[in-house]
């Protein structure tokens, strides 16, 4: 797929991964829609764009989101759902709302969101357009992680969703992609729904992370394995 031009959909805009996706995508000449809860952390970002506003865990955002885009630039070409939250523990210390916070915002917003964005990016397969709809995993769906049990089981889902729905959409010419790095310089595991991160090592850094991702994605690939980012820092 080409970059420059298409029309894109970044959910979770304003974290450490989405901003870093929103930055690079806009150097290429994408035409952005970004969201966030917060206006004023989009505004901050100094990135232009169309924006929406909304919590995704909630019924109707995906909705939305997709459908600012349309309002925007009248087709969607491509999704990157950048949204995540983490908690660490071990399993007796979870509460069930951290369990469903979870769930939202790694897993189901991810489903709510391609369910929303399937007709749009049907059309654009339809005009010759190489639409995808991009998920971010991490290396946790690949190797479940003790002390982050929860996280791990909901990562994998997501996985394992995009894996059954790929091969749904890919009748339709969209291309669900899976990327999988690890652990990454990011400040989602400073904010944890619970618990303390453990000492991780050096993490990737965000925009080799992100570079990666989109090199792939103009290429035309359909998973990114956490070996695929062997060797960055």
């Amino acid at each position: 797929m080409t970059i420059n031009g298409s029309s894109l959909l970044i959910v979770g805009a304003t974290g450490g991964l989405g901003s870093e996706f929103a930055r690079q995508l806009s150097a290429q000449g994408a035409r952005l829609t970004l969201t966030s809860r917060s206006q004023d952390k989009l505004s901050a970002l100094g990135i232009a764009g169309a924006t929406a506003i909304g919590d995704l865990t909630t019924p109707g955002a995906a909705e939305h989101f997709v459908q600012s885009a349309l309002n925007a630039y009248g087709q969607l070409d491509g999704v990157i759902y950048a949204a995540g939250a983490v908690a660490f523990g071990p399993v007796s210390d979870y509460a069930d709302e951290v369990l469903d916070a979870l769930w939202q915002v790694n897993t189901r917003g991810w489903m709510s969101v391609v369910r929303a964005a399937t007709p749009s990016l049907a059309a654009s397969a339809a005009q010759g357009g190489a639409p995808f709809a991009l998920s971010l995993s991490g290396v946790v769906a690949e190797s479940p992680t003790a002390g982050m049990a929860p996280y791990s089981a909901v990562k994998s889902a997501l996985h394992a969703f995009g894996i059954a729905a790929g091969r749904e959409l890919r009748r339709q010419g969209v291309r669900l992609v899976d990327a999988r790095p690890g652990h990454t310089e990011t400040e989602l595991s400073q904010h944890p729904l619970a618990g303390t991160a453990p000492a991780f090592p050096q993490g990737l850094a965000p925009e080799k992370v992100v570079a990666t991702v989109i090199a792939a994605l103009e290429a035309g690939e359909k998973d990114l394995p956490s070996t695929s980012f062997a060797g960055l820092s």
